[in-house]
């Protein structure tokens, strides 16, 4: 692609340890993106000597390394490499991602054809459970989320900069990403996911899944829960027949509010729905143990417990009186919606 068609882009890839994950993915950006970008900003966050001598080694041309002196956690490396580049988009990936495709032209299209749109996320094998087709396309081809997913996105380089980028609060990792998806959601600014588009993210690459792990979570998703405590919102909806399309308007509104402060909404009709909001609105259908699965769901994780049910007038018999025993069971809100 020529520089007439598509901005500056350049990559960053912060880095800490785990040097066969990290190679593997400066090899795969460098042979599926090397057509669309134009540098690629490692920052090493005091890796061990593994690490920082397979970086010090690396062939190609483009690639700029910095070594930081002491560990400053994810958020910081980025900020500090994207504060090297002056590109026009920034795109940000974590160290154990491949990528197999230049999915760089789908992204930038969409950046370009929605001026409101600051980051886009392409799309991968954190979707594959997805049925993507149930979702309606913005322009450029994308999907809305109220989710970042730090882990790849394109972003606007001057967005991130005017945001702060991403909040040191959150130390070495893990919910900076989230926490930067809403306040760009609060300045007016859209994040999507493009379904066309493909990257493996491999997950836990630096820090693994032990117990240090768990505990950088829990007190990264307690900052921001506390910081946003209307994103523990997870509804129940329950319409019986009715169609996405016949909601009355006061619910679109309400639906569309749950998504803009990070709640969830999964919605349960008798049959398929053929057509869904966005990336937050889940979908099933079957039988009332469906709904009671739902329900008893979340007794480790507060955050993903339903909080509240909602309901149209048009409900059986028995789902009532299902949802009457279940509001008296958990103290559920239960709200009818005329």
């Amino acid at each position: 692609m020529s520089e007439l068609t598509v901005p500056s882009i350049d990559v960053v890839v912060p880095v800490y340890n785990a040097a066969t994950l990290t190679r593997r993915c400066i090899d795969s950006v460098v042979a599926s993106l090397g057509q669309s970008i134009r540098y690629i900003y490692i920052q090493d966050d005091a890796s061990g000597d593994e690490t920082r001598e397979m970086l010090d080694r690396l062939p190609y041309k483009g690639v700029h390394v910095y070594h930081a002196p002491q560990n400053q956690g994810f958020g910081r490396s980025v900020n500090d490499a994207v504060g090297r580049s002056d590109a026009t988009y920034v795109l940000i990936l974590n160290s154990d991602i491949m990528a197999s495709e230049d999915f760089l032209p789908y992204l930038c299209a969409a950046l370009a054809a929605d001026p409101q749109l600051a980051a886009i996320i392409p799309g991968g094998n954190h979707y594959a459970e997805f049925d993507l087709d149930q979702y309606p396309r913005e322009p450029g081809g994308y999907i809305l989320t109220h989710r970042l997913g730090g882990y790849a996105f394109l972003i606007r380089r001057e967005v991130f900069q005017q945001m702060g980028g991403f909040d040191a609060i959150f130390g070495r990792g893990y919910y900076e990403d989230v926490d930067l998806g809403r306040r760009l959601n609060r300045s007016g600014w859209r994040i999507g996911m493009h379904p066309d588009t493909h990257i493996w993210h491999e997950g836990g690459g630096s820090f693994g899944r032990d117990q240090a792990y768990k505990a950088l979570k829990r007190r990264s998703r307690t900052i921001y829960f506390s910081r946003y405590p209307s994103a523990r919102r997870n509804i129940l909806l329950l319409s019986g027949n009715c169609p996405l399309t016949d909601f009355p308007r006061n619910l679109f509104n309400a639906i569309e509010s749950v998504f803009r402060e990070g709640g969830s909404v999964h919605w349960f009709t008798p049959a398929p729905a053929p057509r869904l909001m966005c990336l937050h609105m889940t979908h099933d259908s079957g039988s009332l143990r469906v709904i009671a699965r739902l329900l008893l769901r979340g007794w480790v994780r507060k955050d993903r417990r339903i909080s509240e049910i909602w309901m149209l007038p048009n409900l059986s018999h028995p789902l009532r009186t299902l949802i009457v025993l279940l509001r008296h069971m958990r103290g559920l809100k239960v709200q009818i919606w005329e």
